[in-house]
């Protein structure tokens, strides 16, 4: 795509909010995923002075400020960076303030927000940014930037995704779709005080599996497709997978123990992305939903609960 030059920045300043998500649900590893209403909110300003000016509250804002890094190194700023380039020009100085709700090393695509929310302000700050980064550009740029495009893709598009790369012209395009996620469907969501990165769970995964459990895999992530958008009660065994979530096992055996216990009483549990948070998707009236999290909570001793409902949309 051509792109015009050179650039007009807006002189007001952009704030956006992008939702939690979690990758994989169960089976679809690095391809599903779904967006939770827990939401970081950004707000930025082009300046007109050679300045990174940023302050981070919330989540992250401790390790921040001790290890006192530059502005430039912060995610949403490179992410923002990266976009004003595709775009075509960089203004001389941006001011950020960012209120991260979204636990770090939790397995809830907290750096995924950070990058779909500095990319969207980036396209928010430029007049007319839709036409030099369309939707479909932002996705593979963030894929660039992440490394893989199933939290990206929930945290943007919001609800549940199902996202792949594609070799275009020797390049890694990521790109996505978004699938329904039928309304009475909500989250239960089990953090542990402990962190993990992707990183780390990623180097437990085996090179090869078996071709049966390859077969189970893909039978269950088909059908996750048709449970979270039209039938719930297929959900428990839509979320089965032998694909990462056991070899994980030793990395955390508290989270692995928790999905089998919650698995043996019925409940569609699994590892929230990498891990260690764990994910419990279920549909049902309010007393249900209260029952469910009274049951879940004598089980799940060590961590902390948060019931939430699916984010219907992303990046707003």
């Amino acid at each position: 795509m051509a792109k015009k030059n050179p650039l007009t920045f807006k002189a007001t300043m952009a704030q956006i909010s992008v939702p939690a998500s979690s990758a994989n649900v169960g089976p679809g590893f690095d391809c599903l995923a779904i967006a939770l209403d827990l939401r970081d909110r950004y707000a930025a300003q082009v300046l007109d002075e050679q300045l990174i000016d940023v302050d981070v509250t919330g989540e992250g804002a401790e390790s921040f400020a001790k290890e006192g890094k530059p502005g430039q190194k912060n995610l949403i700023i490179k992410s923002m960076m990266r976009g004003f380039e595709h775009m075509g020009g960089k203004p001389r100085g941006i001011a950020l303030r960012a209120l991260n709700t979204i636990p770090h090393g939790k397995g809830l695509g907290s750096s995924a927000a950070a990058i779909v929310g500095g990319l969207s302000l980036a396209r928010s700050l430029v007049l007319s940014g839709e036409q030099f980064m369309s939707n479909e550009e932002l996705i593979s740029l963030a894929t660039e930037l992440e490394g893989h495009p199933d939290n990206v893709a929930a945290a943007f598009y919001g609800g549940a995704t199902i996202a792949w790369i594609e070799k275009i012209a020797d390049q890694t395009v990521g790109k996505a779709v978004s699938i329904p996620v039928a309304a009475e469907i909500n989250a239960l969501l089990l953090v542990p005080d402990t962190a993990l990165s992707t990183a780390k769970a990623r180097k437990l995964l085996p090179e090869s599996i078996s071709h049966q459990d390859a077969v189970l895999n893909s039978s269950r992530t088909a059908l996750l497709v048709h449970a979270l958008s039209q039938r719930p009660d297929l959900l428990f065994a839509a979320t089965e997978d032998l694909l990462h979530q056991k070899y994980r096992a030793q990395a955390m055996p508290k989270t692995i123990d928790l999905i089998s216990k919650l698995r043996g009483a019925g409940l569609a549990a699994v590892l929230s992305g990498a891990g260690p948070s764990v994910l419990v998707l279920y549909s049902g009236t309010d007393s249900e939903i209260d029952q469910i999290q009274s049951q879940v909570s004598d089980i799940a001793k060590g961590f902390n609960s948060m019931k939430l409902q699916i984010a219907r949309t992303g990046v707003e």
